[in-house]
């Protein structure tokens, strides 16, 4: 399984790329994963065009939007592991930057969803994004998962 996860900027501080990291190495046995950056821009519109350009062809495509459908830590274990039985191969999921996408990119995507009703910085949820898929594979194989 490959999962992408395609973003505005880079992690700047130490501690989200110390907390990034951890999660990568535990995601190792599970999946592969690639993070594509883009740099940050003025406008909403140059941004999306960038987001819209790292998205890997063929890939299943999940926006994380403040407006999709809000889901739980089982239920995004079910969408990985349906995705999966159902011959998808590629996933990638989409955080956009500070000032969030435009419309074309919601369009774009296969699906939309929301962690949370409140907003985050991009580079707060690429973590909790990252942690959030790692959650999942271990729910998937029915075990524990306290960290």
């Amino acid at each position: 399984m490959q999962i992408n996860i395609v973003c505005i900027g880079k992690l700047k501080e130490k501690y989200w790329q110390e907390a990034l990291a951890e999660y990568v190495k535990r995601l190792g046995p599970f999946c592969k994963l690639k993070i594509l950056e883009s740099s940050e821009d003025r406008t909403i519109e140059k941004e999306t065009d960038k987001l819209l350009r790292l998205l890997p062809e063929g890939s299943y495509v999940v926006l994380l939007d403040v407006i999709g459908t809000s889901i739980s830590s089982p239920e995004l274990a079910d969408k990985l592991e349906n995705l999966m039985l159902s011959g998808k191969s590629s996933i990638t999921f989409v955080i956009g930057g500070a000032y969030g996408f435009t419309d074309e990119l919601r369009q774009r995507a296969d699906e939309r969803i929301s962690f949370f009703r409140l907003t985050f910085t991009h580079q707060m949820i690429r973590v909790i994004l990252v942690e959030q898929i790692y959650r999942a594979f271990k729910i998937m194989r029915h075990e524990k998962y306290h960290n």
